[in-house]
């Protein structure tokens, strides 16, 4: 393998260094009889020494060499629909009347009912299909949706960060509920014209918690590729046009109630030579899966109904599912994360739950001392009012999670992204702010990405909130 100049400048310095620390330990053991023993042998053995002083130096570049490099969120961008794409109260509601999918009023009735409830508000976006005359999903349509959102959102990132298509290495695609062929990271190597040893990966069926799990993927690939790969291109999107229920299940039709069209792209690097154009360093990521609980695995389940159509069905147990398994998620980020006496007081609470076979239940730290800022899961209202009620969270730290809700309805794996573009909208980031994103997922799955800010944001054109952060908080939601 042959050095550059910089490499071998490195080699030479480690080279002295060994040698001068040798020197150094001579001098000061000299007189140890055993050390005499020594010097008088190396003295005599000239090339065994020099060769025995080189290897070690190298051997130390070496190790400095392999050591990974932080991997950097470089930018992202999020998909804002055109407003003429709006899923107002008005048009869900003439979507469902005018739709011959329902043989009696009920579930038209209910999802009224849910929509009124759900906490999104009158500016979410619906996929193109409802704004066509026969308002039938089909395959076209779940294209056109799927290419929308990937091609505005990457088209932006790369406008953003300079970023050449040539210099990606990687390309990590999420996309639970959407799975064409050829797949959505082919679509993007081929509109983009990707170099031909690009890495691709494809994401499906994780749910929600897909966006977090995709950055931690791009974390893996790029800490474990050496020092070639250097940018992953994520794109977090789902697919509403062919998951639309057209049956009378009430556990399935709170799908139609809350997810709308959303979608996010990232570059994440490990290339230290743009650390100072990035946002944030990955500081800590975990994802826990607990599909071997029987409840967690069907709280959220794809199946057909008894007449035979297809849907998600949400069971009443997701919400209790969630709770549970965020606190079992929590036991291992805490050490990672917590101050010390947080997290001495939480050990204690362990122990003294243990000790008492389970009558006294472990305390809740306080995750806002780890953390300035939180990304909690946009699932949905009672999800998010879950969260609080697990965490401790207050109002103004599930706040993003509630305006986002509101502002973008349940985007699935990119919701965490519209929360973050939020906090930069409203300008609560600055340099050396530490970020939690956590998330949920079919399976049960749970997710965390800890990031810390390396420099202050600078307003950007294509921030999804600028036409209406000024609405922002609401004073009742």
């Amino acid at each position: 393998m042959e050095l550059s100049i910089h490499h071998r400048l490195q080699f030479i310095f480690f080279a002295l260094l060994s040698s001068t620390f040798l020197l150094h330990t001579t001098v000061v053991f000299y007189h140890h009889p055993i050390t005499a023993s020594l010097i008088s042998f190396l003295s005599t053995h000239l090339l065994l020494t020099t060769i025995t002083s080189l290897s070690a130096a190298f051997l130390l570049l070496l190790y400095f060499r392999s050591q990974a490099y932080p991997v950097l969120l470089l930018n992202y961008s999020c998909y804002q629909p055109p407003s003429h794409r709006e899923c107002t109260y008005d048009l869900a509601n003439n979507f469902l009347m005018h739709s011959a999918r329902f043989t009696t009023s009920e579930p038209v009735d209910f999802m009224r009912n849910i929509y009124l409830k759900s906490g999104l508000g009158n500016h979410t976006y619906a996929p193109p299909f409802m704004f066509e005359k026969n308002q039938t999903p089909s395959q076209k349509n779940a294209i056109q949706e799927a290419e929308e959102g990937i091609f505005s959102s990457v088209d932006s990132l790369l406008s953003k960060t300079q970023i050449k298509p040539e210099e990606i290495d990687v390309v990590i695609v999420t996309c639970g509920g959407f799975s064409p062929s050829p797949s959505l990271s082919s679509l993007i190597v081929n509109h983009y014209k990707l170099k031909s040893d690009v890495k691709t990966y494809n994401l499906s069926g994780m749910g929600c918690s897909s966006g977090v799990l995709s950055i931690d993927l791009a974390h893996q690939v790029l800490r474990g590729g050496g020092r070639k790969i250097k940018n992953a291109l994520v794109v977090i999107t789902e697919s509403i046009t062919l998951n639309w229920y057209d049956g009378e299940e009430r556990s399935m039709l709170v799908t139609n109630c809350i997810f709308r069209v959303g979608c996010a792209a990232a570059i994440i690097t490990n290339d230290p030579s743009r650390r100072s154009s990035a946002k944030m360093e990955l500081t800590q990521s975990l994802r826990t899966h607990h599909a071997a609980d029987d409840s967690a695995y069907h709280a959220a389940f794809q199946e057909e109904d008894s007449k035979g159509i297809t849907g998600i069905s949400l069971t009443k147990d997701l919400i209790r599912v969630a709770g549970v398994n965020l606190r079992e998620h929590v036991k291992i980020l805490a050490p990672r994360v917590l101050p010390l006496n947080q997290l001495v007081m939480y050990a204690y609470s362990l122990a003294a739950s243990i000790l008492s076979s389970g009558q006294l239940k472990p305390v809740v730290p306080d995750f806002t001392t780890a953390f300035d800022h939180i990304c909690v899961h946009t699932g949905g209202k009672a999800v998010i009012e879950q969260v609080g009620r697990v965490m401790k969270f207050s109002e103004s730290v599930t706040e993003p999670a509630r305006m986002s809700l509101n502002r973008f309805g349940n985007t699935s794996s990119s919701l965490v992204f519209y929360e973050l573009a939020y906090f930069e909208a409203k300008r609560k980031v600055k340099k050396g702010d530490k970020m939690w994103m956590i998330a949920f997922g079919t399976g049960f799955k749970v997710g965390s990405l800890v990031w810390k800010w390396i420099q202050d944001p600078e307003p950007e054109n294509d921030n999804p909130w600028n036409d209406s952060i000024h609405q922002y908080p609401l004073k009742s939601w």
